[in-house]
């Protein structure tokens, strides 16, 4: 087994001496790369962000953007990574380096004024330029303000203006790909210009041409400082095994969870594993009666490969944390972590999911509904993993998502609910209800359920469900939201799905 190593703006570097719990971010800042900052540790700010080589969707490479305050170096152990001062490229002899186009908009059009966040915001920027199925609109100025002809004399189209869809720019760039990216003091109008001016990388763009190669092979990782280790096996059963011998190893993916803990909690294991990159928890299959998930597909993965087949999902992802979380986030690491108020739980219950854990000693398949037992707690024995989620087909017709938050994006909801109904000639012959924040667990609403299958689609129905729905589960005060307001937004819930599929406001 080799020395652990990554490489960074294309040169290699060993991880020694840091220790196995160091972050990519410290990483970086210790061998003078300060353009990656720390503004929140939590993965909230987007201040760390940096590029990171791997599998692509529509190329063999894709360059995804991550929080590095959260990811262990030691997870990133033969991998590429570029920071925001590896997108210059080098200028003629004596000449500084020239400014990479995303840089070059972002100082044009002032969407930098302290600069702390700026590197964040390029590198997650550089992530959707260099997004291979992103396409520019036929008409670059269409619904601008601004005319056909209306330019800036370097930098082309203004991309400016009130657009039709005022989340994707006339470049097709998607401005939830800076989602996780805060800024304190320039304000995002600039911000939004520069990334709605970018254009298409060149064919000579060193970045561009490296999505055409395979990403880096995972390697099989064992790095032990001051008595802790960070492990990486090639395959599933070696992983289980090693499970089996170390029950009380931390398991992470995309460290998004356990990455808050180290940083906040100055939380630190004898043993962290590895499992993002096991191809057995990479799969993601339609069979003729159920779609399986692999536990360790990011979400951002699952989002594109799936691309709108299963309507709830879709509808899930762009509330779920930001687009810097969802590129390391998991399945199996949010259902994992059994967190009550995690966004994916009350869709896979609406959608009557069920999670395959696997063990040493073989594998059994538990429906999602019996899978919480109490907070933060499952069925899960030691030893286990989830190695997918399961979704079975045929979905149901009629299915919505309702996040309550204080924020529109990248927040952590006070009440999440998803419904998936099959309503025939007018009838509802089956309701799936998922509820999330009000209870210890996430929960089935199965009284509200019972109150309505084999009942007529109508707002009598839908009233008298909607006063079940209320009583749901076991809603608490706290700063998100009190009982009685949580409680009042499950009714709402349902109440909001009944009019959208009706068109008929209830009285």
């Amino acid at each position: 087994m080799t020395a652990a190593r990554i490489t960074v703006n294309g040169d290699e570097a060993p991880i020694a001496p840091a220790a196995p719990h160091t972050t990519v971010l410290d990483f970086l800042r210790e061998r003078g790369l300060t353009g990656t900052k720390e503004g929140c540790a939590e993965g909230e700010c987007g201040a760390c962000a940096v590029l990171v080589a791997r599998p692509g969707t529509h190329e063999p490479t894709d360059w995804v953007a991550v929080n590095a305050c959260l990811l262990p170096v030691a997870a990133l152990d033969g991998q590429e990574v570029v920071t925001s001062e590896g997108l210059a490229t080098a200028g003629e002899a004596g000449a500084p380096p020239v400014l990479h186009p995303v840089q070059e908009e972002m100082a044009v059009r002032g969407g930098s004024q302290c600069g702390y966040c700026t590197p964040g915001f390029v590198c997650s920027m550089a992530a959707e330029y260099y997004r291979p199925d992103r396409r520019p609109h036929a008409d670059p100025t269409a619904g601008s303000e601004h005319g056909p002809n209306d330019t800036d004399p370097e930098h082309g189209p203004t991309g400016t203006g009130t657009c039709t869809d005022p989340e994707h720019g006339p470049n097709g760039f998607d401005l939830h790909a800076l989602s996780g990216n805060l800024c304190r003091c320039t304000g995002y109008r600039p911000i939004r210009d520069a990334a709605f001016a970018v254009g298409t990388p060149s064919a000579e763009d060193p970045l561009a041409r490296r999505r055409a190669q395979s990403p880096p092979e995972p390697v099989a990782t064992e790095y032990t400082r001051d008595d802790r280790t960070f492990l990486r096996k090639n395959t599933l059963d070696e992983t289980l095994r090693l499970l089996r011998e170390r029950p009380d190893a931390v398991v992470i993916a995309g460290s998004t969870d356990w990455g808050v803990e180290v940083n906040i909690l100055a939380r630190r294991a004898d043993c962290v594993v590895a499992v993002d990159r096991l191809p057995e928890l990479r799969e993601l299959r339609t069979t003729s009666d159920h779609i399986e998930i692999g536990a360790a597909l990011t979400l951002t993965e699952i989002e594109r490969r799936l691309d709108g087949e299963v309507p709830l999902l879709a509808e899930l992802f762009p509330q779920f944390a930001s687009r810097l979380i969802r590129n390391g986030a998991t399945l199996g690491g949010n259902l994992g972590t059994g967190s009550p108020i995690g966004d994916s739980p009350p869709v896979l219950l609406a959608l009557d999911a069920s999670v395959v854990l696997a063990h040493a000693d073989g594998e059994r398949e538990v429906p999602l509904a019996d899978y919480f037992t109490g907070y933060r707690q499952s069925v899960r024995r030691p030893g286990e993993l989830i190695r997918a989620v399961r979704v079975p087909l045929p979905l149901s017709p009629v299915t919505s998502f309702h996040k309550i938050a204080k924020r529109r994006f990248d927040d952590i909801s006070s009440v999440a609910v998803a419904f998936a109904l099959d309503i025939q000639d007018g009838t509802v012959r089956k309701a799936r209800i998922g509820l999330g924040g009000v209870a210890a667990t996430p929960i089935r609403a199965l009284a509200t359920e019972a109150a309505l299958e084999g009942r007529p689609w109508t707002e009598e129905t839908v009233e008298a469900a909607a006063r079940v729905l209320r009583t749901q589960g076991t809603p608490m005060d706290d700063h998100r939201a009190s009982a009685a307001y949580r409680a009042e937004m499950l009714g709402q819930s349902l109440r909001k799905l009944y009019v959208r599929t009706t068109g008929t406001v209830s009285s």
